[in-house]
């Protein structure tokens, strides 16, 4: 049975599932292997002599510092350190750097790189990019691929083949699950996706949507825009924009010894001096005995689906309202009900007892919540390598 269901992301027709339920390829991620198209992220190429310090520049990250075949996790502010989006910056050469962030920014990056001698592309239509993530993720790939996978550490990329077809490989992912990111031609993407596909048959690959995605996201602690905090662009309001700190994406900005500041460095750093952070990043988990009581005292059963909610919800102390949950859902592997949320940071050491709204019945409740590390779940095999460091 097909679900015919779709969504919009970023202008783009993309999977939500393919079954009428996402269980099936929620399970493909964390026991055999999921395949998805990612190629809607917008892909920035920045060549020349300064690449590296332009991305420096517009990143939180000191991509000068980042030798050919690294990947990093990074955030772009604005002037006053709100952040403006996330992604990956790629370093593909000492004079090429590829970004991949959620929006469009290309007028952003000419704006800041006068100056420098780069060349910005934007390459989004031009490549695709396919997500393989599961346990036999690398069993999959490596047949196929122009390198040993078994000597790719966690957040590498490579310039190699798939299915003889020119592409880069990168140790990475969204689920928090042993994984790779091909970047592929777009007019190449299909072969590649069929190659893996046809590979990915005694493993029991499964084609995924961003259903079982949202679930595989927030077991693993990864944040989504729009939703787990708002790009300083598109809201109006300081108090709905975020700094890095409170995302908790604080290990992640490089402030010492930087040739090139990054926007908003100033900012970020007198935020810290004066101790003026609002919010902290933080996971909940829910006490499910109480929930299981509280669908009973409606003479329903609980209702436990693996399906995400983007529906922020309040986080209280007692009565008063002192944050908001914003990604929540049943984690299978997990047999708990886990969310996201941002709370006062004086309440976000682990253990602390909080409340959430919860719905049943269309009655809202107050049910109890433990804050804990928003990593959910983080399995040996997502970060190891089997041969050698390459």
């Amino acid at each position: 049975m097909s679900s015919f269901l779709w969504k919009d992301w970023a202008g783009y027709a993309a999977v939500r599932r393919y079954d009428a339920y996402s269980e099936r390829e929620y399970f493909a991620i964390r026991t055999t292997a999921a395949l998805q198209d990612y190629s809607p992220l917008t892909k920035y190429d920045l060549r020349g002599p300064d690449a590296k310090r332009l991305a420096s520049r517009i990143t939180v990250r000191d991509v000068t510092r980042l030798g050919t075949g690294r990947i990093a996790y990074t955030l772009m502010c604005n002037e006053k350190g709100w952040v403006l989006d996330d992604g990956t910056v790629q370093v593909l050469g000492d004079d090429w750097v590829r970004l991949t962030m959620a929006e469009r920014w290309l007028h952003w990056l000419h704006e800041h790189a006068r100056g420098f001698d780069v060349t910005i592309t934007d390459v989004t239509r031009d490549l695709a990019i396919l997500s393989l993530q599961g346990p036999r993720a690398r069993d999959i790939l490596d047949p196929v691929t122009g390198f040993d996978l078994g000597k790719m550490r966690f957040f590498r990329i490579r310039q190699t083949t798939v299915a003889g077809i020119a592409c880069t490989v990168g140790r990475t992912g969204y689920t928090g699950d042993l994984g790779f990111e091909i970047t592929v031609a777009a007019d190449q993407a299909g072969a590649v996706w069929d190659a893996i596909i046809e590979e990915g048959k005694p493993h029991q690959l499964e084609p995924i949507g961003l259903d079982a995605l949202d679930v595989s996201r927030i077991e693993a602690g990864y944040m989504l825009q729009g939703c787990d905090y708002h790009s300083a662009r598109s809201v109006l309001t300081d108090a709905r924009k975020s700094t890095p700190d409170e995302l908790a994406m604080d290990w992640a900005v490089d402030m010492d010894d930087r040739e090139i500041p990054f926007v908003g460095q100033r900012a970020v750093a007198k935020e810290r001096a004066e101790k003026r952070q609002r919010w902290a990043f933080v996971g909940l988990v829910y006490d499910v005995p109480f929930l299981e009581k509280l669908y009973d005292s409606y003479g329903m059963p609980p209702h436990f689906a693996p399906e995400a909610c983007r529906d922020a919800v309040p986080v209280y102390q007692g009565n008063k309202q002192i944050g908001q949950a914003t990604s929540h859902t049943w984690s299978p592997v997990l047999k708990q009900r886990i969310a996201l949320a941002s709370v006062r940071p004086s309440l976000a050491k682990p253990g602390t007892r909080l409340l959430a709204e919860y719905t049943v019945d269309f009655d809202r409740r107050k049910v109890p919540v433990t804050v804990v590390d928003k990593t959910f779940f983080a399995p040996e095999r997502k970060t190891s390598t089997p041969g050698r460091d390459a």
